[in-house]
């Protein structure tokens, strides 16, 4: 057990916002987040994070599990029909069992629709929903909604009388699309550079500023969270973890395995730690947090769990505790079987349904940018079924080196690594394409719009 925490199991906050991927000053971009800063400045920043997968469901589940969406059985959007197989593997169950209260507020996205949070709360097992009564399409602007959650989870924690130890998810709607109304008094789209992949032009500025607006309003949620911990004396013993789901909703980033897609914000605060402040670039998958955060609690953690602790970054040792990262798609609103290895220095990603290597289009969410690309021949692109990158020459993993003989070993290498994180974690594409169950809703891979109203756009059930 860690000297951190061998004396007092610490509260544990979690905060977490939509389609962000690493969009915060911090990690050098230019965006309004001093909140945010200031919390970096006071935890571990993880500089080489990455999601379990780049959709939504599945990546959370995969975190509050510590298990791949796959061997969770989270294989899509929850709001879409799926689920986790077994409720009491989400790791409120387990806090529950060692003594903590638990309690929600605002976006989960691991059980029925993210916006019904009573049932999500009902179904995962926390103590407390305090997210706010208001439906949030009430507001005009939906981010209205996340600060009044920050402004329940503040008066929550100044009303807090009790020693026993809590586990708070603080869930943001930002920055999922729709954004904010554009206001170029306080992002000026000509004075922004949208990040790779998303190419530079007046109308993906004037999206990504709109994005960078929705970023400002989690920023201002944080800081009210942040501060109620602070002034109540809670800030010096809670583990508090900020972090998102996976890349921004635009094309070529949500919804891919390119780092764009996978790679995520994640910092992380431990009271007493020495790590405190700095930054680190050792690889880190989000399935890790779970038994991290046993750990540190000291509690038990299952067999099950697929995640590696690196609890020991926190107080003692700084060395890397894994050298390679999986990620995975396989629904987000429509069949995209797809699976990738990730190490310090390569990137490898093999697509599994060799019939359809176009572009999912409805995976990609409706806005300006995917109008751009649609009036550009998007539906004409096509994936390469299997690729290497050599992230040192090729950071934005647009050279595919499969085929060339230098890379043979290497490509040998990753093959081989695939075929055995398969097998160990029973992967369903071993044997096949993955069935359709009754109750997902599922479009068609030919399918644009991801909410069609149109009957034709969803597959259709046949047992």
């Amino acid at each position: 057990m860690s000297p951190i925490t061998e004396l007092k199991k610490h509260n544990i906050v979690y905060i977490h916002t939509h389609d962000s991927g690493k969009i915060f000053s911090p990690y050098g971009y230019a965006v309004n987040t001093p909140h945010i800063e200031a919390l970096a400045n006071e935890s571990l920043l993880f500089r080489q994070a990455f999601a379990a997968s780049p959709t939504c469901s599945p990546s959370r589940s995969a975190m509050l599990t510590g298990m791949y969406p796959h061997s969770c059985e989270m294989l899509g959007l929850a709001n879409r029909g799926f689920s986790i197989a077994d409720y009491d593997w989400h790791i409120v169950s387990n806090l529950k069992k060692h003594g903590y209260k638990t309690a929600l507020c605002g976006i989960q996205h691991e059980a029925g629709h993210y916006l019904d949070h009573e049932a999500g709360a009902e179904i995962i097992g926390y103590d407390e929903d305090i997210t706010s009564s208001k439906n949030i399409k009430s507001y005009q602007q939906p981010y209205s909604w996340d600060y009044e959650n920050a402004l329940n989870v503040s008066e929550w924690l100044r009303s807090r009388n009790s020693e026993q130890p809590f586990f708070l998810s603080f869930g943001m709607y930002s920055a999922h699309r729709e954004y904010p109304v554009a206001n170029h008094d306080i992002v000026n789209p000509d004075r922004v550079m949208p990040p790779h992949p998303i190419p530079d032009n007046s109308t993906t500025r004037e999206d990504y500023a709109r994005h960078l607006i929705s970023i400002g309003h989690a920023d201002h949620c944080v800081g009210l969270v942040i501060n109620a911990l602070k002034e109540t004396g809670l800030y010096e013993n809670s583990i508090i973890i900020f972090t998102t789901d996976h890349g921004i909703a635009f094309p070529f980033s949500k919804c891919n395995l390119y780092d764009a897609g996978i790679g995520v914000a994640l910092m992380m605060r431990v009271p007493s730690s020495k790590a405190n402040g700095l930054t680190m670039d050792n690889l880190i998958s989000q399935i890790d947090l779970y038994p991290t955060l046993c750990e540190l609690v000291g509690i038990e953690k299952a067999d099950r769990l697929q995640g590696e602790s690196f609890a020991r970054y926190f107080y003692d040792e700084m060395d890397p505790h894994r050298n390679k990262i999986f990620a995975e798609i396989n629904f987000h609103t429509s069949y995209e079987p797809a699976r990738c290895i990730r190490t310090e220095r390569y990137k490898y990603i093999r697509y599994f349904d060799h019939e359809y290597l176009k572009i999912n289009i409805s995976n990609i969410n409706e806005s300006p940018t995917k109008k751009l690309f649609m009036a550009n021949q998007l539906e004409n692109r096509v994936k390469e079924p299997e690729a290497l990158y050599d992230l040192l020459y090729d950071s934005g993993e647009r050279n595919n080196l499969i085929g060339d003989p230098n890379y043979s070993r290497i490509i040998d290498y990753f093959r081989n690594e695939m075929n055995e994180w398969q097998l160990d974690t029973n992967d369903p594409l071993i044997k096949g394409p993955i069935r359709r169950k009754k109750e997902w809703k599922v479009n068609k891979k030919t399918s644009v719009v991801p909410s069609s109203k149109n009957r034709d756009d969803y597959e259709v059930y046949n047992e």
